[in-house]
């Protein structure tokens, strides 16, 4: 394998999600065991921008895998967005001799970083880039899984079963919202992970009579006496949705915002080892001189992608999911 690059910088951007220090590790030590130097970014774009950086070896990243967060930090940089912008953050590239960067983030991480490889394209410096997709949301169109939802499911499946525990004591209904401003996902995997009675998602239009309140009808009719909703933020808000529970059946809703809690919390162990894989494939390729590329999952396995193409891909929403929750919740024997 021909080494491409001297010295390559690593950053993490937009929204925090578990697993992305395993994908930072993994970056600094594959490149530290190629023979290639690695600066670590903090703050994300903005650290190009105001020169906020540190040199990283092998030692700088122990102890951290199993830690959520980002001991980069993050941030999002509207400066960035305009080419003055990237114009300073292509001054400290050539300061500090970047050959590549390793980019950790969503969506608009990647434009940022293909935006940033082009305009130091334009000027004559060559700059690769690859993408690495961490994001609780799930939703990069080019990966079938992102760094971060499982550990996301499984903070929302525990603080819910906690709640159900006091919701079948008291005989009540609770509306729960997680994250997803955009994709429902991570409500529909963790509506039918807990067993919900209704999950509402901004992929499938809302009926309220026929997605709420005949599903608890049918559930009380089976003679549950407590029900479990839960409602991805971009469907609606919960407040909203439990008060027209109370004005259309008379129950009285407790409402729970799970809220950034989704975000932290030591990552799962699928988070750990795709996040290690990941980071791996990224360095490997900017050595295979390969760059302005994106790494994700396709059927299980590590690839990279042509960073334009893959920014154009839609995900499909796997309603078939949706379809097993409402057989499920539908039954004489609810799950509830």
């Amino acid at each position: 394998m021909e080494k491409q690059v001297k010295r390559i910088g690593v950053l993490t951007s937009g929204g925090d999600a578990p697993g992305m220090n395993a994908a930072v590790r993994a970056v600094v030590r594959t490149a530290v065991n190629h023979g290639i130097d690695c600066i670590g970014i903090r703050r994300g774009w903005n650290g190009l921008i105001n020169s906020d950086f540190i040199h990283m070896n092998a030692a700088s990243v122990s102890h951290i895998i199993n830690k959520g967060g980002t001991m980069l930090y993050t941030a999002r940089s509207e400066e960035f967005r305009e080419p003055s912008g990237r114009a300073k953050a292509l001054a400290t590239c050539k300061l500090l001799g970047l050959d590549g960067i390793v980019a950790i983030g969503g969506d608009g991480t990647f434009r940022g970083a293909l935006a940033l490889s082009r305009q130091a394209a334009e000027s004559g410096h060559s700059l690769q880039v690859v993408g690495i997709p961490a994001t609780i949301d799930n939703d990069i169109g080019c990966s079938h899984y992102t760094i971060g939802f499982d550990t996301a499911c499984n903070t929302a499946i525990e603080c819910v079963d906690k709640l159900r525990d006091t919701m079948q004591s008291h005989e009540r209904c609770s509306v729960v919202e997680v994250m997803g401003r955009h994709a429902g996902y991570l409500a529909l995997y963790v509506g039918i992970a807990v067993g919900a009675t209704a999950v509402l998602i901004p992929e499938r239009e809302v009926d309220f009579e026929r997605d709420i309140v005949e599903k608890i009808r049918r559930a009380r009719l089976a003679g549950t006496t407590h029900y479990m909703v839960v409602v991805a933020e971009g469907a609606g808000s919960a407040m909203d949705i439990a008060s027209r529970i109370h004005d259309e059946i008379g129950i009285d809703p407790r409402v729970t915002v799970l809220g950034h809690i989704q975000r932290g919390g030591s990552p799962t162990a699928r988070d750990r080892e795709t996040a290690s894989r990941m980071g791996y494939k990224a360095v490997v390729t900017l050595m295979e001189g390969r760059g302005n590329r994106i790494v994700g999952t396709q059927n299980g396995r590590i690839v990279d992608l042509d960073m334009e193409e893959a920014l154009q891909m839609v995900k499909n929403f796997q309603m078939d999911r949706y379809e097993v929750l409402e057989s499920l919740s539908s039954t004489k024997n609810p799950l509830l």
